[in-house]
């Protein structure tokens, strides 16, 4: 059975009691909806259905919105990828807010910080990693957008190899190094310690899951003779 897609371990009370009662659509919740957010960021937890639920009270009272915590809630979506989590909170943003940069000379500076995290997001969906932490590096902007978010470029290392494992058994450690943007003893300590994976010369074992274990596929047609007879019987009879 799946895990249900409002569940998050760590939601405090009052939030659940808010997120089940008349309260989430009540405007004076936004700011107890904006300090859980915070919250999330320091705590490194996550709860995307109450961060939805904010972005929705924005849609109903745009006057109350916060910039920056549209950019946190927007940061902490990225570190779940690649859940589809950053893609829904962009569906409950304000248009003005989603302006491409370089048709408007008078884009806000939240559409912007929106842009240049949906780069970001984008990397991590064509898994770029590479380009990722170059663009990451790449811009001041970046370093002020993921400030607030504790551990920011662990999470983001951890969702990554969790990525690698589902896909290969091994590795070469220098596209993991690249991948991770990480080297020598620092690499080290997060492949074997971290990862729990095994370091072997310039190869990296992943253990096998039920995500990268290899299986063969026995495709198997199950049609009777006489209905390829009908088929053939059916082109003969047909007018010409």
């Amino acid at each position: 059975m799946g895990v249900p897609f409002d569940y998050a371990p760590d939601r405090p009370e009052h939030i659940d009691l808010i997120l089940n009662g008349l309260d989430r659509y009540n405007p004076e919740t936004t700011s107890v909806f904006q300090d859980y957010v915070m919250q999330q960021c320091e705590n490194q937890t996550y709860d995307c259905y109450a961060n939805l639920a904010l972005l929705k009270l924005y849609q109903f009272n745009p006057h109350l919105t916060k910039d920056e915590t549209i950019t946190n809630i927007l940061v902490k979506a990225l570190t779940v990828f690649p859940n589809p989590d950053f893609a829904l909170c962009l569906s409950l943003l304000s248009t003005h807010v989603l302006v491409p940069l370089n048709t408007s000379a008078h884009a806000p500076e939240i559409a912007e910080a929106v842009q240049k995290l949906n780069i970001l997001n984008n990397l991590l969906g064509g898994a770029d990693y590479a380009a990722f932490w170059a663009t990451l590096d790449s811009d001041d902007l970046y370093a002020d957008l993921v400030a607030d978010v504790s551990g920011f470029e662990e999470l983001m290392r951890v969702r990554i190899a969790a990525t690698v494992s589902q896909t290969v058994r091994e590795v070469n450690r220098n596209v993991l190094e690249t991948a991770l943007n990480l080297e020598g003893k620092e690499f080290d300590h997060f492949v074997g310690t971290v990862c729990g994976w095994t370091i072997e010369g310039s190869k990296i074992k992943v253990p096998l899951n039920k995500e990268n274990e290899a299986k063969g596929t026995v495709v198997r047609e199950n049609v009777k003779f006489d209905q390829f007879s009908r088929v053939i019987k059916r082109a003969y009879e047909q007018p010409a």
